[in-house]
């Protein structure tokens, strides 16, 4: 049985239909994420499956005892308790468990026979297995570090921001590992090395997981399946992002002449991937080849390690500049520039120009001081010292607080504060409502004051704003947040147009390697480097450096230290697993044969339904070699170990 089922379910608010009975399901492993507009009803799917919204009708049917966890958008916690007290309660039960399971290691000892305590230690064993909680210490320790929570672990969780409140949540729901994990927008608040480390750790530990994200290279990373809600019902589609794009497109050619404005984004965005993520995934797979290969090398002789270090610092800094820098007007000079606020070195000695058709992206972790550079720039603030160079041109900008909006003016308000309901965009003169159609915003929106609409079409209404604004240079500080997918396509669409300089803060990597010609990366100590890199290939270096100086540190450390002691035997885990597993292979190789016994026999299949059959057939062929795989590295070790005792 499927974890949650969703059958016929039906959802509206006031006149409003969201859901119109939609089915929907999720299987352990799966990891489904969640597309469609805002609006359209991603957030109601998610809650009926979590079972905290009931739908007008329809059934919801769940595997019993399943634990189903969601990260909450604004998470509450007890006043007083702090960070790592929070986690750790969340994790009671896998400690309680794991006391229980060393008590009855001890207790089997002398009594080998007792099936009860046999079964109990099995069913321990499995769950901790599960929940991957053998180490927890370590596991919290290290979460706590990558979401750079570790200096407030002792800080009261209240009086946190909100971005470090929610990663507080999402480390002990990760922690806890529940049956099915709800996550809604988790990279939100997170910079891209906690993103980085969040698909490490949902991969590793097989996490079933349902989710809701904007970060198109998360949903190609992790997903499994990609469910779009769009109006009203659920279209579902196998694999990741660039798997979903494909499929979407190939539905929309046979659908209505009304998309064909959204398939031709969509055209945009395939071609855009295939040229760019390919190679560049391409490239990866080369490199990393020849770093392994270099890697065995240097375990006999360690100076190579060197040379691949070399190798790699080359391509990261492989500079592609453009011969016609020296022609191009010059919109900013920046000569040995410096910032500290409080105690903290945010920019040091920073020296740049920015010409008139730079797409330049600021990256790097939360805090550095990325926003700090944009005010500069806009003269919000000064340097500490230094010097920055304007030249005489018009800035457009938009900032996370949208300070550009009055809540009390409508939609016509603000585009025609003259009167007329038309406006200018790129030269061409278009009907106001022509022009918000292509922000996704319908006619009824129009009379609407700003002070009434949600933080996502606020986005829309200040990202649409300025491009009817003549400018030469366009600021944007994170300017995704809040944002839907077909609402980021538009945005990057009319950025592209842009002629004037494009300068932006953003952690969405798919966001910043489509629309970036040179990258200023925030290292958090001050120090500001410039790369002409895509940003996915500069990360995959950047950490491919990061494994080799701990490669580097392990080869150097003495063998006697490197060389832990090997167990002389299996443990009592293995042991039994050994033992069982072979009935498991057979029982599935019974399994397999029925069903290419059905598949060979068309009364049998047009019965069953072959791709029903053939859906299990994988499932079930998986599992056999997962299971035999697992056997045969027992075996092996069992001989191993008994050829050296």
């Amino acid at each position: 049985m499927a974890l949650v089922d969703l059958k016929d379910i039906s959802k509206q608010f006031e006149a409003q239909k969201i859901l119109c009975e939609v089915d929907f399901h999720i299987e352990e492993g799966e990891r489904v994420a969640i597309v469609g507009k805002n609006g359209a009803g991603k957030s109601t799917l998610m809650k009926i499956v979590a079972g905290i919204l009931d739908a007008d009708s329809g059934e919801r049917r769940v595997r019993q005892n399943l634990n189903i966890q969601m990260l909450s958008q604004k998470p509450t916690f007890k006043e007083g308790i702090s960070v790592k007290e929070e986690i750790e309660n969340e994790l009671k039960e896998l400690k309680e468990a794991k006391k229980e399971y060393e008590k009855i290691s001890l207790q089997i000892a002398n009594e080998v026979d007792n099936k009860n305590l046999l079964d109990r230690l099995n069913k321990l064993s499995n769950f901790l297995d599960f929940h991957n909680a053998w180490n927890l210490d370590d596991k919290i320790d290290r979460v706590l570090n990558e979401f750079d929570l570790k200096k407030y672990e002792n800080k009261p969780v209240n009086l946190l921001s909100g971005g470090e409140q929610r990663r507080v949540a999402l480390a002990g729901l990760l922690l806890k590992k529940p049956d099915l994990l709800l996550l809604d927008e988790p990279t939100n608040h997170l910079d891209v090395y906690m993103v980085e480390f969040l698909e490490d750790l949902l991969l590793k530990e097989k996490f079933s997981l349902l989710f809701i994200s904007h970060d198109r290279y998360f949903i190609d990373n992790i997903a499994t399946r990609v469910v779009e809600v769009d109006e009203c019902k659920l279209r579902s589609f196998r694999g990741g992002y660039s798997d979903y794009l494909k499929q979407k497109e190939e539905l929309l050619k046979s659908m209505q002449k009304e998309h064909e404005n959204l398939l031709r984004l969509l055209k945009q965005e395939e071609e855009w991937l295939n040229r760019g993520v390919k190679a560049r995934v391409k490239r990866n797979q080369g490199r990393k080849k020849r770093v392994l290969e270099l890697k065995e090398k240097a375990k006999k002789n360690p100076t190579l390690i060197k040379k691949i270090k070399l190798q790699l610092q080359r391509e990261k800094q492989n500079f592609n500049r453009d011969e016609s820098i020296n022609r191009k007007k010059m919109l900013f000079e920046l000569e040995n520039v410096n910032k500290t606020l409080g105690d903290k070195v945010l920019i040091k000695d920073f020296s740049t120009r920015i010409l008139q058709k730079d797409k330049i992206a600021i990256v790097g972790k939360n805090g550095a001081g990325k926003s700090t550079l944009l005010k500069l720039l806009l003269g919000e603030i000064e340097p500490d010292s230094g010097k920055i160079k304007r030249g005489d041109f018009k800035i457009g900008y938009f900032d996370q607080h949208r300070k550009m909006l009055d809540d009390d003016k409508n939609l016509i308000e603000t585009f025609c504060p003259n009167g007329g309901d038309r406006v200018e965009v790129y030269g061409k003169n278009m009907h106001v409502y022509g022009y918000l159609k292509n922000f996704l915003f319908p006619k009824e929106f129009l009379d609407k004051k700003i002070g009434i609409l949600s933080g996502g079409e606020k986005n829309r209404v200040a990202l649409a704003l300025l491009f009817t604004k003549k400018v030469d240079c366009l600021i944007l500080d994170e300017p995704t947040n809040d944002l839907d997918i077909p609402t980021i396509n538009i945005l990057e669409e009319y950025i592209q147009k842009f002629q004037g300089a494009v300068i932006f803060v953003s952690h969405d990597r798919y966001f910043v390697d489509k629309l970036s010609s040179k990258l200023f990366i925030f290292h958090g100590d001050g120090y500001i480097e410039e790369s002409y890199q895509s940003y996915s290939e500069y990360l995959a270096i950047e950490k491919e450096l990061k494994e080799l100086n701990s490669f580097q540190k392990e080869i150097e450390k003495p063998k006697a230290v490197r060389q832990k002691p090997k167990p002389k035997k299996l443990s009592y885990k293995e042991t039994k697993l050994l033992e069982e597993l072979p009935i498991k292979i057979e029982e599935l190789e019974e399994k397999i044969s029925k069903i290419n016994e059905c598949l060979a026999n068309p009364s049998c299949y047009e019965k069953k339904g072959i791709n029903s059959l053939a859906k299990e057939l994988s499932k079930l062929q998986k599992e056999h070699e997962e299971l035999l795989e697992k056997y045969i590295e027992l075996e092996e070790k069992r001989e191993s170990l008994k050829n050296e005792s």
